[in-house]
């Protein structure tokens, strides 16, 4: 009888992770300071309340990022809004194209990252300079939009590996890399450079207000799982708010993913992370998670023009609001300590 109440009870317990709609996210990197954003809801089992049965794994950038989730490898990416832009009008034919749901980081992290030593200290300073970045990253991607609107031109490209970009800088086969900038600054100093001897020019700060990293949903996946799509979104926003308040306990949890992190270095990487582009002052009159309108078409219509792409990006196609929990839901500014 013991035998049989525990296979019925192993079936039930079955049964109910079955009725888990699983779901497979894709980041746009390794799991460090910001990832901490997907970990906590994961590790507190936020995802697990809303029934959805939540894998995440890491990314090698935005541009992958969304190639997956347009294939059907990945339901839900974090992914940078132009290189999602990029894809939505360079592949008009595509038979799926993901949507951006949820605005993350409201400002783009994308920065240019020189040495003082070689003079760089405005982005006329880069006219004709050689620079080095992986070929998918998103500051990459967005490069001709910050170039277009700084006048630079004849820069020489150097296609690197995401380990390899901060080393080419230090070695001087580079005058200049493009980055995350809390990533690439970060990185540089653990190389050994001194913060004062950095030279960064973030996108926002030279006339590219563009938007950054939101969270992008496969076409098929909307379709069929939108309450699933809604569940993921108020779990997410949970865990913001719980990052927002202990980001000392959010980088606890991702050293649980990734156990070889330092957690000081990630722990700042994800307060400058919070504070340049979740916490801005934008994100706080447009409301955590969501877009204006203007400024969405502003978006589009420069990447359209910089990127020179086949079709005229539709702010429309790449946008879908309404799967967001409620405002007052998403204040996370309140979280703030």
């Amino acid at each position: 009888g013991a035998c049989c109440a525990l296979v019925a009870g192993l079936a039930a317990a079955s049964a109910s992770r079955a009725e888990d709609t699983p779901v497979r996210v894709q980041l746009d990197g390794r799991f460090e300071g910001p990832a901490a954003l997907f970990v906590v809801p994961h590790a507190k089992g936020y995802f697990k309340q809303e029934k959805l049965n939540v894998g995440i794994d890491a990314g090698s950038g935005s541009t992958a990022t969304v190639a997956r989730v347009a294939a059907g490898a990945y339901d839900i990416g974090f992914a940078d809004l132009a290189a999602l832009m990029e894809f939505h009008a360079n592949q008009p034919g595509a038979t799926s194209k993901p949507v951006a749901v949820m605005m993350v980081y409201n400002s783009t992290p994308a920065a240019v990252l020189a040495l003082k030593k070689s003079g760089i200290r405005t982005p006329s300073d880069l006219n004709g300079r050689k620079l080095g970045a992986p070929l998918l990253d998103a500051s990459r991607r967005a490069w001709p939009v910050f170039a277009k609107a700084n006048q630079i031109e004849h820069v020489v490209w150097t296609a690197t590996d995401a380990g390899r970009r901060e080393a080419m800088l230090i070695d001087g086969e580079v005058d200049a890399i493009t980055g995350l900038w809390f990533t690439s600054l970060l990185d540089l100093e653990a190389r050994g450079v001194q913060t004062a001897d950095i030279v960064v020019l973030p996108y926002p700060s030279h006339g590219v207000k563009l938007y950054g990293n939101a969270i992008v949903v496969g076409e098929a996946f909307l379709k069929k799982h939108p309450e699933a799509v809604k569940g993921f979104l108020r779990a997410f926003t949970k865990g913001v708010h719980d990052v927002v308040a202990d980001p000392k306990a959010a980088i606890a949890a991702l050293k649980t993913r990734n156990t070889q992190i330092d957690e000081a270095v990630e722990l700042r990487r994800l307060q400058l992370a919070l504070t340049a582009t979740v916490l801005t002052a934008e994100a706080r009159a447009e409301g955590f998670g969501s877009v204006v309108a203007p400024r969405l078409s502003l978006m589009a219509s420069q990447v359209s023009d910089a990127l020179a792409t086949k079709e005229r990006v539709n702010p429309n196609a790449v946008w879908n609001g309404s799967f967001l929990p409620g405002l007052s839901e998403r204040n996370v500014f309140l979280a703030r300590r």
